[in-house]
């Protein structure tokens, strides 16, 4: 999956999950910050995302926690996505 997929799917998680508003999610916007979201709605994030990964993928949850922007994110999962 390339990094504009996972940012189109991450950018749809955003929106119906969190009601985060669209225009508010670019690259650059923090998730703190920016989109408001906290350590649990990252976590429940990051498990939306694991549902477009291959079966069995295995990845280190560790790494989510230098993450600061959606751009972040992104770079994180692409490793994963397959």
């Amino acid at each position: 999956m390339s990094k504009d997929e996972i940012f189109t799917k991450l950018k749809d998680i955003l929106v119906s999950e969190f009601e985060i508003e669209e225009d508010s999610i670019t690259p650059d916007a923090t998730l703190f910050d920016d989109l408001d979201l906290d350590s649990i709605d990252s976590i429940d994030l990051i498990q939306k995302m694991k549902e477009f990964m291959p079966a069995g993928t295995k990845f280190d949850p560790a790494i989510f926690k230098t993450v600061k922007t959606v751009q972040d994110v992104v770079d994180a999962l692409v490793p994963y996505m397959g």
